[in-house]
């Protein structure tokens, strides 16, 4: 059994109905010395059907998720649906609030903080209550990312590769439902185990992340995109009783490797990419140059593509440091 946690919803999550409250992460501070950090969350349910967890804000900065499901707690009522929806629009409040990837209380970086720890530090708590409290008992479980302030994304959803080959055709049918320009399986997650995705899957829960948007804004096209896939993704599992709508376009599925599906700031300086997202490129093609703008007589180093494939992710500030992501490349795989 885990160690229970101290962090509690203030509504009941499996009542009939809909309601809306908070998890209240208990944060004792100068200020307040018997505090809470408010967690906003809703639940509707009504009768028998699948349960399924929504949420965004897994990182602060990433807007199109937070605004989609807030959009959708207004909408949906509990005669729309059969089964439970619980909904974490903002679940790394401080760092939404904040307007941050990370959190401002402890720097922490939730989608890296799974399992989790009951005695921790607030992020670390909130990812033990989530995938320890939270996430067992859901059948599927949906994150709504986007590239966030440092990047931007072909807008794409993500699963992880499991041995399990009927696990797989089922997220696979996910991707597919959502229907972004691009569907990506990751082979060996970077995150090490410590992703909502991740913990998601040690739950049983089935599971689908996406990457819409980001460079720390919201377009009319990347949330119309996010809020279709979202209805669309309610349809699939059979909460919402409403069909799938055909479209014309399919999602092409590709899969992301190792180190090499990466392009990485090799020094500090300005960062010129040579090429846009959902560019298709070739090994040793001409990526970005870094300019050295302290000292702008020395000649720009010039950094390659390590392999072929379409640009999933690039850069979005100019500004970088050795080790930054500058780009994400994805290669197709057949289904």
């Amino acid at each position: 059994m885990p160690t229970r946690s101290t962090l509690r919803a203030d509504i009941d999550l499996h009542a009939p109905g809909k309601a809306s409250g908070f998890v209240r992460i208990p944060h004792s501070v100068q200020r307040s010395a018997y505090g809470w950090i408010p967690v906003p969350i809703t639940c509707i349910q009504n009768g028998e059907g699948p349960s399924v967890l929504m949420m965004a804000g897994n990182h602060g900065d990433e807007w199109e998720g937070q605004i989609g499901l807030g959009n959708l707690i207004r909408s949906l009522q509990p005669t729309d649906i059969k089964g439970r929806l619980v909904i974490l629009p903002s679940v790394n409040f401080p760092a939404a609030m904040a307007g941050l990837r990370t959190s401002p209380i402890d720097q922490g970086n939730l989608n890296r903080a799974f399992p989790g720890d009951p005695h921790g530090a607030v992020t670390a708590q909130l990812a033990y209550w989530i995938e320890h409290m939270l996430l067992p008992g859901f059948d599927y479980s949906f994150d709504f990312h986007s590239g966030g302030s440092s990047l931007t994304y072909l807008p794409s959803t993500l699963i992880y590769r499991v041995p399990d080959a009927e696990q797989m055709r089922r997220a696979m049918a996910l991707v597919q439902a959502f229907a972004a320009p691009i569907g990506y399986v990751i082979k060996a997650p970077s995150s090490g185990g410590r992703s909502f995705t991740a913990a998601s899957l040690r739950q049983g829960v089935l599971s689908l992340a996406t990457e819409v948007g980001g460079g720390g804004l919201v377009t009319p096209s990347s949330l119309a995109l996010m809020e279709r896939g979202m209805r669309r993704l309610l349809s699939a599992t059979g909460l919402v009783d409403v069909p799938l709508a055909p479209l014309t376009e399919t999602t092409r599925m590709t899969e992301v490797g190792g180190d090499d599906y990466y392009v990485y700031a090799s020094d500090d300086g300005l960062f010129e990419p040579l090429v846009e997202i959902g560019a298709e490129v070739v090994q040793g093609q001409p990526a970005a140059r870094i300019h050295f703008h302290r000292t702008p007589w020395r000649e720009p180093l010039l950094l390659p593509f390590n392999r072929a494939g379409v640009v999933l992710c690039k850069r979005v500030p100019a500004l970088c440091e050795r080790g930054d992501c500058l780009f994400q490349l994805a290669t197709d795989i057949t289904v």
